[in-house]
């Protein structure tokens, strides 16, 4: 006879994503969290704290190694890194945002396949460089632009660094996934090298390579259009010199009565 399954730990999961859909604090989530979920599996309650507390202690060195590149990032960017990268890819007269945005996809790959995943990322890489570089390519390009291409230029920033992550680090040999693969596999009487995994995972980055460079380089003719659209939508806005009702025109109609009066 099988013993009835306690599903109610799994309220913990529902906490969490209802608090994270309210937007609460994620320490108080979490916390919460793991409380009730303690509580639905009948643990008593100094079983619950010392499980909380052990597990605080064993990983808080980690918010350090988190926090503290964040606030050196941060003070980096109240003293004008993002100004200065923006004027200094402005100087470059053949850069556009979809060259840029390429040759950073390819050192990504590249770091990434050699392990070195910690050297790009959105907090420490694109926010504070690689999307303003891009910004400030495409203003020396295709002059300011509005909201709408911003917002569209700095997804494909993020996306230009996801990508070459995701690819890239497939064809490192000590990545996890790939040793998730190989174990898997053995388990299953499938013996595979763990190096050979890695080099089937080259096609699959040079392809990814080669399909995102092809919409970086659709993104500069997009920012193209976009800004020709703008202009074109702000010259038909201005009022025509000899259009009815237009002060100049009324004055400068009004001066030559004067005169011939």
């Amino acid at each position: 006879m099988q013993s009835a399954v306690n599903l109610y730990p799994l309220f913990g999961v529902v906490v969490i994503v209802a608090g994270f859909l309210l937007r609460f604090n994620p320490m108080l989530i979490v916390t919460v969290a793991a409380i009730i979920t303690g509580l639905a599996a009948h643990f008593p309650v100094d079983r619950i704290l010392i499980a909380i507390g052990s597990g605080f202690v064993k990983t808080r060195v980690i918010p350090l190694i988190i926090l503290f590149p964040l606030a050196v990032i941060g003070l980096l960017e109240r003293h004008g890194l993002r100004e200065r990268a923006q004027t200094w890819i402005g100087g470059i007269r053949a850069a556009t945002p979809g060259r840029l945005l390429i040759a950073y996809l390819f050192v990504r790959e590249i770091t990434a396949a050699l392990g070195l995943t910690g050297l790009g990322g959105h907090p420490q890489m694109v926010r504070p460089l690689v999307a303003p570089m891009a910004e400030g390519a495409a203003l020396a390009r295709f002059g300011k632009l509005r909201d709408p291409a911003r917002f569209r230029l700095r997804a494909f920033a993020a996306a230009t660094d996801n990508v070459g992550l995701f690819f890239g680090e497939d064809i490192f040999v000590a990545f996890g996934a790939i040793v998730l693969m190989v174990t898997f596999l053995k388990e299953t009487g499938i013996v595979v090298e763990p190096m050979r995994v890695a080099l089937w995972g080259m096609p699959t980055a040079l392809a990814a390579f080669l399909v995102h460079s092809f919409r970086l380089y659709r993104l500069d003719g997009w920012l193209g259009r976009h800004a020709a659209a703008d202009e074109d939508a702000a010259s038909a806005n201005e009022p025509s010199v000899d259009a009815p009702g237009n002060p100049r025109r009324d004055g400068v109609v009004g001066a030559g009565q004067g005169e011939q009066a």
